[in-house]
């Protein structure tokens, strides 16, 4: 009565040894569900993730399994595009002759990659005595593999499924035996068509009393009942209900072409989540990596694909960069095909390449297609024997530092933090699939990338970003290539086709995507047009880091001059990258009183400048003078609101002493004034700065990135004072005019 033979996984070459929780070290069955009088058997060949869930469900449940085939080569067929199984009557054939006398002995077969438990050994002996039977098979609604022998099978009623399937069955050992040992067959003959063929042989019927489960009170099958069924909850428990029947299922499988959709109810099924004690099932097989020294923690390597230009890469490498995990345990692989980027690939390596154990560049020069490096990716992770496979592509953020470490805590085949792009719905996950294998919203998906439902979820598909154990990635070589399929598409089919699960956390904020869909490259420096797109991005990169705290209730904003008003509010990248657009750019204007960029054609105080609007960045300063400007303005000028600000004259004055080096005292033309300093005094260029007439008061000092905002018309007579040496630029923009 050998349970499961002495098993173990190595998740980790030489880094994790552990027994999975549906594993004995020890040989032999359990003493609780064959004390009851069920033992349960199946065959798997291979420990998949469909196996280890099937395991664990059963032992959730108390269900003693013996498992044959394990480790052995199947030689059942290709059963997923064809008909086959036979091989597994013959393993049961030898593996049940030890039980053919135990006439007291409830054998129960299921098949185990895509079978999930939801009830124990009582629960299943209660309800097959109440057919009163020596031998129930399971039922579904498809008559297969031989459509033609539809007609033989006994009615059924309404609601009832009528044929016979052969992924589930239950009954007293004796007469499972007989029925498996009844014809000599082959390993690739079709086990379904067998059973078939005994069931409708009324005298076989007959003599082993055989009934269909036609209601699930035990099996449900849900290829083709998938609008029949529907999860339910009770406290921490999880069940699965057929509204047609009123039935509550014991054994789910997940039949036929809908194993994703089975995946999608095992992210709850056997009590994984509810919605009372949320994810029970995400600490199982934890690795706790703070208990490991440094030079203890596993390999990774780690594949970074750039197929064209991407918003932002400065700080995605950064961001890399700054995972808190020992570098010399990190592999990097970078396969760029967008010479957009040559340079900043380059000085990531220049930064960091000496840091990491190894670093492999794979240039735009080299000419290889994203196809192919992605498969490259995979063959340099083999032969670097890595432990982990981190899959990047610049769309993925890794805000948190501790992104990796925490994915490999969790110790999953292929994990995935999810990620969205900020604000939308637009995640790295697909929650189901269509019925050819393109993208289809699951009922859970909009909870989940909401974070209102919060755990480990099985989906069929990740892209972005995701963590491989180093023990599957043999079984991905080559998978990126498909003929059909685009390389995601193709590593995410390969994936499910080898059984392999693919799990999403939300338990925390791991990092976000970037929305790479309209970056113009024609920019000198784009990312600083990402305002809309990527607002959060856009942000962090170009708005000054103590600009919040201007907004406090408590900060005094500071008045170097009366109702002149001081404030931070643009990075030092903003201003410059600003002046290389403009200098990109290069059309400045002559300084003369004439102006064929206005409206009039006439500027009463003319400076050389750059209007934002040449250069494509009106829309966006507008915007920029709204959200950030705005707000300032209400808190130092009380009791003006005016929303939107309005602003026809945005532009960048450039003084130099030998072109234009002040400006004659002058009003503006606006009811307020932003003046920001684009670069430093006394650092480029000398001199320079505002005298405020009126109230006799210079602002000299300027500080780089900060506004000086000041009355427009009437009470603020100004002008430029003279710069002497190098060249000042400044951003300007008159308010409500």
């Amino acid at each position: 009565m050998a349970l499961i033979s002495r098993l173990f996984m190595v998740c980790l070459p030489i880094f994790f040894v552990f027994f999975p929780p549906w594993s004995s070290p020890s040989i032999g069955v359990h003493s609780s569900s064959v004390d009851d009088g069920l033992l349960l058997v199946t065959v798997a060949s291979d420990e998949t993730d469909g196996f280890k869930r099937y395991m664990r469900s059963a032992n959730k449940y108390g269900l003693d399994v013996e498992v044959l085939g394990m480790g052995k080569e199947w030689r059942g067929g290709d059963m997923a595009v064809s008909v086959g199984g036979g091989y597994k009557i013959n393993l049961l054939k030898e593996g049940l002759k030890k039980y053919k006398d135990k006439k007291d002995l409830v054998l129960m077969f299921t098949d185990s990659y895509d079978v999930i438990f939801t009830g124990g050994a009582q629960e299943i002996l209660k309800m097959f005595k109440k057919f009163n039977a020596r031998v129930v098979f399971s039922a579904e609604g498809f008559c297969w593999p031989d459509a033609s022998l539809m007609d033989k099978y006994p009615e059924v009623k309404m609601n009832e499924k009528r044929f016979l399937n052969s992924g589930g069955y239950i009954g007293y050992a004796p007469d499972i035996y007989e029925i498996i040992t009844h014809n000599e067959v082959g390993d690739k003959d079709d086990d379904q068509l067998v059973y078939t063929n005994i069931f409708l042989d009324e005298n076989l019927r007959k003599k082993w009393n055989i009934k269909l489960d036609t209601r699930g009170e035990i099996f449900q099958n849900l290829n083709g009942a998938l609008d029949e069924v529907t999860l339910k909850f009770k406290g921490a428990n999880s069940y699965l209900y057929n509204v047609k029947t009123g039935t509550t299922p014991l054994v789910v499988h997940g039949n036929g072409p809908i194993k994703h959709r089975l995946d999608g109810l095992g992210n709850y099924l056997a009590d994984s989540w509810t919605p009372t004690h949320g994810c029970l099932a995400c600490k199982e097989d934890y690795i706790n990596l703070g208990t490991f020294k440094e030079q203890d923690y596993p390999t990774v390597f780690v594949g970074v694909f750039i197929d064209q230009p991407v918003p932002f890469i400065a700080e995605f490498f950064e961001k890399l960069a700054g995972q808190q995990y020992p570098k010399k345990k990190m592999d990097v692989f970078v396969y760029n095909n967008a010479n957009f980027h040559a340079k900043d690939v380059k000085n990531f390596m220049i930064k960091y390449e000496k840091k990491y154990n190894s670093f492999t560049s794979v240039p735009p020069e080299r000419g290889v297609n994203a196809y192919d490096a992605r498969n490259m990716g995979i063959d340099h992770c083999l032969k670097k024997n890595c432990q982990y496979y981190l899959f990047l592509e610049p769309e993925a953020h890794l805000d948190n530092s501790k992104t990796l470490q925490l994915l490999i805590e969790q110790n999953r085949s292929v994990i995935a933090p999810m990620f969205t792009r900020p604000g939308k719905l637009w995640s790295n996950f697909w929650g189901s699939l269509s019925s050819n294998g393109f993208y289809a919203r699951s009922e859970d998906y909009l909870d989940i990338v909401n974070s209102h439902r919060i755990g480990l979820w099985n989906v069929p598909y990740v892209r972005y970003v995701y963590l491989i154990q180093g023990n599957k990635i043999k079984q991905l070589q080559g998978g990126y290539r498909n003929d059909h399929l685009d390389h995601d598409m193709a590593i995410c089919k390969t994936m499910r086709d080898k059984n392999m699960f693919m799990y999403v956390s939300n338990q925390l904020n791991y990092g976000h995507l970037i929305d790479g869909d309209n970056y113009d490259t024609t920019r000198t420096h784009p990312d600083m047009y990402e305002m809309f797109s990527n607002p959060m991005d856009w942000e962090k990169k170009y708005i000054h880091e103590n600009y919040s705290r201007v907004l406090m209730e408590e900060y005094e904003v500071d008045m170097p001059c009366p109702d002149v008003y001081w404030f931070p509010v643009l990075s030092e990248t903003f201003c410059q990258h600003l002046i290389e657009e403009m200098e990109g750019f290069g059309q400045w204007s002559n300084g003369k009183n004439e102006d064929s960029r206005l409206d009039g054609g006439y500027e009463n105080v003319p400076t050389r400048d750059i209007h934002m609007n040449q250069v494509g960045f009106e829309r966006h300063w507008l915007h920029f003078l709204r959200v950030y400007v705005q707000p300032v303005q209400q808190k130092v000028f009380v009791g003006y609101y005016h929303d939107p600000p309005h602003a026809v004259m945005n532009f960048v004055v450039r003084y130099r002493p030998d072109e234009q080096p002040s400006l004659r005292p002058h009003h503006d033309s606006s009811t307020y004034t932003i003046n920001i300093a684009l670069n430093t005094p006394g650092v480029d260029y000398e001199g320079g700065g505002s005298n405020f007439i009126r109230q006799n008061c210079a602002v000299s000092d300027t500080k780089r990135g900060w506004a000086i905002l000041h009355p427009g018309r009437l009470t603020h007579y100004h002008e430029g004072l003279t710069t002497t040496s190098g060249t000042r630029y400044i951003m300007i923009s008159f308010v409500d005019p």
